[in-house]
């Protein structure tokens, strides 16, 4: 982001005389993404990825902003590597989340094949370069983030002419390839925005990440500056994974992701003194944040920025306690085979709505088993294979968990789909045993 630099001065004069309009009301609009790491990040790193969510500004295209229209619900913007050869690209916040545009099209359980299925979908329709060779170009990084990973909004307060100043900057910069690991990344680009917006609210630590930007310290560091500016109005919500893929792993810093790869580090750490000093540093400036603390659920489903209360302990533990008598039950009385096993032979289609199933085989012909909220009970799928897919779905949502990354509207909503697919179950019985 270039741009930056030339604007800088202009910015903070103009933040100056904005925050003298005490009378005018604040309204939380952006949000800073903290995002668990996966995969190989998650394994080597765990640094994870940042993002911010603007709430006011939409794209007209991937690489243009603009504002809002009613009804809309904003963009992801971040920095990325390798992807059409540009710096930042902007993505709808459904889309950026699910892959998807409505949330009533987001699967309720999620596979590597649907999961590839819908980026491709989605991705074909954007105005970006196609890759040459699978994998050449990463542009899977820009739709369905949360089926790979939890994500941690850090939501906070702006004004709409500030939001009007940062699309004419982002417009007229020249948005191209600045990528780099230790001083222009993900965390750098975000650290940028923020700044944009509250300056010198995010910055680096020399200690816990050897003054490289990441993710982690971005989020630490709003969470700090807002205990002192209640201006920033911060609210902090979890995005919680779709069900189905293996779950991400925690966030990291730079000094935390080296001595978690133990296998790397212990020779380290037993042989020289600076570096368990700085380890011992590191923990008390920066690994003990918890982006989780007092955190919001995230619901889809709700209009604007849909945030919930999570689910308690002992709701949890009693919504579990039912689950398992259905789930007993349904095995007894069902005569269905797995779903899982079922789907493994499917293939993957859109429906005339263009919410995604899948052509299962059964009883030696195909029927269309709905995978979303939206189609789940109105094809033609038996209702006991419905049922199935839903009770794994609040198994999911109901193991115990620190977070627990669930709210109580959430869990309302699936169980009254798996009474319906009950219903519908029990209904069709009733008419096999009339003949």
């Amino acid at each position: 982001m270039r741009g930056f630099s030339k604007y800088r001065t202009s910015m903070v004069f103009c933040l100056a005389v904005l925050s003298l309009g005490v009378s005018q009301q604040l309204s939380a609009q952006v949000t800073l993404l903290l995002e668990e790491p996966y995969s190989y990040d998650g394994t080597f790193a765990g640094t994870g990825h940042a993002a911010v969510y603007l709430s006011r500004v939409c794209a007209d295209s991937p690489t243009v902003l603009r504002r809002c229209q009613p009804g809309e619900r904003g963009a992801v913007i971040s920095r990325y590597h390798g992807i059409a050869g540009r710096d930042w690209l902007a993505v709808p916040l459904i889309a950026y989340l699910y892959a998807v545009e409505n949330p009533e099209d987001v699967p309720l359980f999620a596979d590597s094949r649907l999961v590839a299925f819908l980026r491709r979908q989605y991705l074909d329709s954007l105005p970006l370069p196609a890759e040459k060779t699978a994998g050449s170009e990463p542009r899977y990084q820009l739709a369905g983030s949360a089926y790979d990973r939890t994500l941690y909004g850090f939501r906070f307060s702006t004004r709409p002419e500030q939001d009007d100043q940062l699309i004419a900057i982002l417009n007229a910069s020249p948005n191209a390839a600045s990528y780099e690991l230790l001083k222009s990344n993900c965390a750098d680009f975000a650290k940028q925005i923020v700044n944009f917006y509250y300056p010198r609210a995010v910055h680096r630590s020399i200690v816990a990440d050897l003054a490289i930007m990441t993710p982690k310290q971005a989020a630490k560091s709003l969470v700090s500056y807002s205990r002192h500016h209640p201006e920033v109005q911060l609210t902090s919500f979890i995005i919680p994974q779709v069900p189905g893929l293996k779950r991400s792993r925690p966030v990291h810093g730079v000094i935390e992701s080296l001595v978690f790869a133990k296998k790397y580090v212990t020779p380290v750490l037993l042989f020289h003194p600076f570096v368990v000093g700085a380890v011992e540093a590191a923990y008390w400036t920066g690994w003990r944040f918890d982006p989780a603390r007092g955190a919001l659920i995230f619901n889809p489903a709700e209009s604007g920025l849909g945030l919930e209360r999570p689910l308690t302990a002992a709701e949890r533990r009693a919504y579990a306690s039912q689950l398992n008598r259905i789930r007993k039950a349904s095995a007894e009385a069902s005569e269905v085979a797995d779903w899982r096993k079922l789907q493994s032979r499917a293939a993957l289609e859109l429906d005339n709505r263009g919410q995604a199933f899948r052509e299962v085989p059964l009883g030696g012909r195909t029927v269309p088993l709905g995978l979303c909220r939206g189609n789940a009970l109105r094809l033609a799928a038996p209702p006991e294979l419905v049922e199935d897919l839903l009770l794994t779905r609040l198994e999911v949502e109901l193991k115990p968990a620190k977070p627990i990354r669930t709210s109580e509207e959430q869990v309302e909503s699936d169980w009254k789909l798996l009474e319906a697919a009950r219903e519908q179950s029990r209904a069709a019985l009733s008419a096999d045993d009339s003949f």
